[in-house]
């Protein structure tokens, strides 16, 4: 088998014998790195060292991955206008965070009858979520709730973003 030390040094073909031998003179592991090369790769290394080093990175891109969450907004048919501006102004953040957000209309008793006023309330929550999210999912009802998803439009929220920005000239 090919023989590789921790720095990358080559020290030739041996037999597995002269690699363990090699290995233990080192106090270090014999590790078959590639099986089917012909002859195999091993690769002379702390084993312990190396799964260590190995969860440390997993850790690492754990911590740096963004979990989205779905978020919910619960609307009734007769929402009025102020508690419409402050939910809309919630789901805004919700989205500008990288969240999804989920807009439910919640129907209760004989409101059901006035699914059309459902309708408008979420076209109209779409309309001012519009600069920087998609409709991700269109309303429709699940038993007694007409749900729509939104998630923020990258190309949208970058356009929103340098409108923001003050024009040098």
């Amino acid at each position: 088998m090919r023989v590789v030390t921790e720095e990358g040094e080559q020290l030739g073909i041996l037999t597995i014998a002269e690699a363990l031998k090699a290995a233990t003179e080192r106090t270090l592991d014999l590790i078959e790195i590639v099986p089917n090369a012909d002859p195999p790769v091993c690769k002379l290394m702390d084993f312990g060292k190396y799964r260590y080093e190995l969860s440390k990175k997993e850790k690492l891109q754990k911590k740096h991955q963004h979990v989205t969450q779905v978020k919910e907004v619960r609307f009734h048919p007769n929402t009025d206008t102020h508690d419409f501006e402050f939910k809309v102004r919630h789901a805004r953040e919700f989205i500008l965070e990288g969240n999804k957000v989920k807009a439910t209309v919640v129907f209760k008793g004989r409101q059901i009858t006035y699914q059309d006023h459902g309708r408008e309330l979420l076209g109209r929550f779409a309309e001012r979520l519009s600069d920087i999210a998609r409709n991700e999912q269109e309303a429709k009802m699940e038993g007694r709730q007409m749900v729509a998803y939104y998630v923020a439009d990258k190309t949208k929220k970058k356009n929103a973003e340098a409108a923001k920005q003050p024009k040098e000239g």
